[in-house]
């Protein structure tokens, strides 16, 4: 893995074992692209993706990452995730890509199941609201 994919890597899981993403915005690059698991539609820009993940990090409970998968290059990681939404349990993948000096240029996310994903995406829709739809 590139050294500066590994220190943007440590950081990340650093900031979500703590739940502050106060720097957040620093990993991110502006023209990041964020992909939600409810939405056909991609987002775009770094203030998407700081709202979106700024917001499930309230939603989750009991998120934990278990595995993590990298591609030969070292820019394209897969984190393999767990957590429960009001009941419901859910599994997920965070496919994220990064650029050359470690930033996020793409954050995909993938859950099942379908009532785990339903329910994740009420709650977000609830805390978000239309403010996510101007980043499309």
């Amino acid at each position: 893995m590139k050294t500066e994919v590994e220190k943007t890597l440590k950081r990340w899981h650093e900031m979500v074992a703590t739940k502050n993403l106060d720097e957040l915005a620093e990993i991110i690059h502006p023209d990041a692209v964020f992909r939600s698991p409810v939405a056909h539609s991609p987002y775009h820009g770094r203030d998407a993706l700081l709202l979106a993940l700024s917001t499930v990090i309230t939603v989750f409970e009991d998120f934990t990452y278990h595995r993590e998968f990298v591609e030969p290059g070292g820019k394209d990681v897969v984190l393999e995730f767990s957590a429960n939404v009001d009941g419901k349990q859910l599994k997920g993948a965070d496919f994220i890509k990064f650029d050359d000096d470690g930033l996020i240029v793409e954050f995909e996310v993938m859950i099942r199941p379908a009532s785990g994903l339903m329910a994740l995406g009420q709650r977000m829709g609830a805390a978000i609201g239309d403010k996510i739809g101007e980043y499309k």
